[in-house]
């Protein structure tokens, strides 16, 4: 069966500095996949252009059978895929109150009318403990505030695809933890497929399927957690040494 997310020889170059140098990831349908890798190494560069925010130098990404720009759905059509971004600098609009900047993709996107979407956008700041801060805007929220309004305007939608960039940066520990496991309960109860980078190692292998280890330009590792694990004597285990991988969790948070 193919996968839901192909990606094959994806290129992305910055003059001399080739960031994406031949990359090739499969996808599967409904699951989480968490791309780690050193700072600067060209994550968030990769996931741009899945999302098509950056125009590759070569390559091909196709969702479901599709090209990827073929295959997202735009407003008002009932074909192809739902497709989400949640940046890592949010990218909220300081003009809108966390209300409406969750709100906008389904004022923008959708047919619902405004009792629908407040219910909806209610039950979604309830979820990430916001309700209170519901009519305040942008400046007037925490880091970690800003990050939860990112978040939910990246799953208001309930979109069959998300790709989270950095999702708990600027997080304590308590909230990291949070994040993650409303990301796995979203992922169950809407089925989308998630493609995440972070740097929350081991935290984030508690909700994911496979990872991708990012280096060179070129994913050098894909496969289970848990085989990431067993192959930490390998060149891969000195990242993995730096990131704190395989220390103890608390029982209470998942971290020591």
């Amino acid at each position: 069966m193919d996968p839901f997310l192909k990606i094959r020889g994806l290129k992305k170059h910055f003059g001399e500095n080739r960031v994406l140098d031949g990359i090739d990831l499969d996808v599967a349908a409904a699951s989480v996949t968490t791309i780690i890798g050193k700072s600067g190494i060209g994550k968030s560069v990769l996931l741009k252009c899945i999302a098509n925010l950056l125009q590759a130098d070569a390559g091909t990404v196709e969702l479901d059978g599709k090209a990827i720009s073929q295959s997202r759905r735009r407003a008002n059509s009932d074909e192809g895929v739902t497709f989400s971004y949640m940046f890592q600098n949010n990218a909220l609009f300081d003009s809108m109150t966390a209300f409406e900047n969750v709100a906008l993709p389904l004022r923008e996107a959708s047919q619902l009318g405004k009792a629908a979407i407040k219910e909806r956008v209610d039950e979604m700041l309830a979820h990430l403990e916001l309700s209170d801060s519901a009519a305040r805007f942008p400046g007037e929220l925490s880091g970690g505030m800003k990050k939860r309004v990112a978040l939910g305007r990246a799953l208001i939608t309930k979109p069959q695809v998300v790709l989270f960039d950095e999702p708990t940066t600027g997080l304590d520990p308590e909230r990291k933890f949070s994040v993650f496991e409303m990301i796995a309960d979203y992922r169950e109860r809407f089925g989308f497929t998630a493609l995440l980078v972070s740097h929350d190692i081991p935290e984030v292998f508690e909700i994911s399927d496979h990872v991708a280890w990012l280096d060179a330009g070129r994913i050098k590792f894909f496969g289970k957690p848990d085989e990431l694990n067993a192959d930490a004597q390998s060149a891969l285990s000195g990242f993995l040494s730096k990131a704190n991988y395989g220390r103890k969790k608390s029982p209470q948070h998942g971290v020591a």
